[in-house]
């Protein structure tokens, strides 16, 4: 297999497995020694996780916060620490709602509404995981967030758990959503199961598992499968810089703006070379007249 250098391949994550494993289960595959994740998936999820590899780490710090879709099936009537079917039992209930009382309570999260996160998350509190301090016991007050539910449509109710599909903000957690839906419905509620089918722009068709990652890479077909990071950032405008100028760029030099032809605002560009090779992304400060490298691409690194 020729060396991957750089680039992003979306997994579709197993269950049962943490993102930093799966990332690092990439990474040896493709033998990068660099990689990293643009959005953790719970160990019980599966579905899109996309990882940068080599230089193209220097820029998951500027995707944009698109909207995640996933798959959830919710149990009703069980209530657990982790909020999902993987915790410890803390309650029982009887379930006693019909599928119009589960689409009326789902109507009501639609648009925007306040979440609290889970104590069994990444969010941290005083420079700690929330999940550090829920798995010594210890429940501290969290902050609600802003977040906004897209898209809720409810199916396949057997009369104690059903299906949804979700589309939403960055940061929503669905175990929360699944828990507040139970509450709502006075029977309480986990998940069992959870499927990540978009993130970042890409979708489940264009995610491999860990077993086609590795057919591919031995049949030599892998590279049709790694995206340029230029993908990603599709929301940044581009601007076109001459050889002399890439040259500086890649160096970490400002660039004048009044020696490209190209009206400006203050924000942040992607730059490529005249031979259309992306380069990085720069800031332009109209007040100052000058491109500033925010992150270059080394594609060999």
């Amino acid at each position: 297999m020729k060396s991957i250098n750089s680039g992003i391949i979306c997994l579709n994550k197993p269950e049962n497995i943490t993102s930093f494993l799966a990332v690092k289960k990439v990474s040896r595959l493709l033998g990068v020694k660099k990689a990293g994740h643009t959005g953790t998936l719970d160990p019980l999820a599966t579905g899109v996780l996309v990882i940068m590899l080599g230089s193209c780490t220097r820029f998951i710090d500027f995707l944009p916060e698109s909207d995640k879709s996933y798959t959830a099936r919710v149990l009703l009537g069980t209530q657990t620490d982790t909020l999902d079917i993987t915790g410890a039992v803390l309650e029982k209930r009887n379930v006693n709602a019909t599928q119009n009382d589960i689409e009326k309570v789902c109507r009501g999260f639609l648009g925007e509404t306040m979440q609290v996160p889970p104590m069994y998350s990444a969010v941290q509190k005083d420079g700690v995981r929330l999940y550090d301090l829920a798995r010594k016991g210890i429940e501290v007050e969290r902050k609600p967030r802003k977040i906004n539910i897209k898209q809720l449509n409810i199916y396949g109710f057997d009369g104690i758990s059903f299906y949804m599909d979700i589309t939403c903000s960055a940061g929503t957690y669905i175990r929360s959503l699944a828990s507040d839906i139970g509450e709502k419905l006075g029977s309480g509620a986990c998940l069992t199961s959870l499927c990540r089918t978009a993130a970042n722009g890409f979708g489940l068709e264009r995610s491999l598992t860990l077993d086609e990652i590795e057919r591919y890479i031995k049949d030599g077909s892998i590279e049709r499968f790694i995206l340029p990071v230029e993908d990603a950032l599709s929301c940044y405008e581009s601007v076109t810089v001459s050889s002399a100028q890439s040259a500086r760029f890649c160096n970490g030099g400002a660039l004048s703006l009044n020696r490209i032809h190209k009206e400006f605002e203050n924000k942040l560009y992607r730059v490529f070379s005249p031979e259309n090779v992306f380069l990085g992304l720069c800031e332009a400060d109209t007040e100052s007249g000058i491109l500033k490298p925010k992150r270059v691409f080394v594609s060999g690194e």
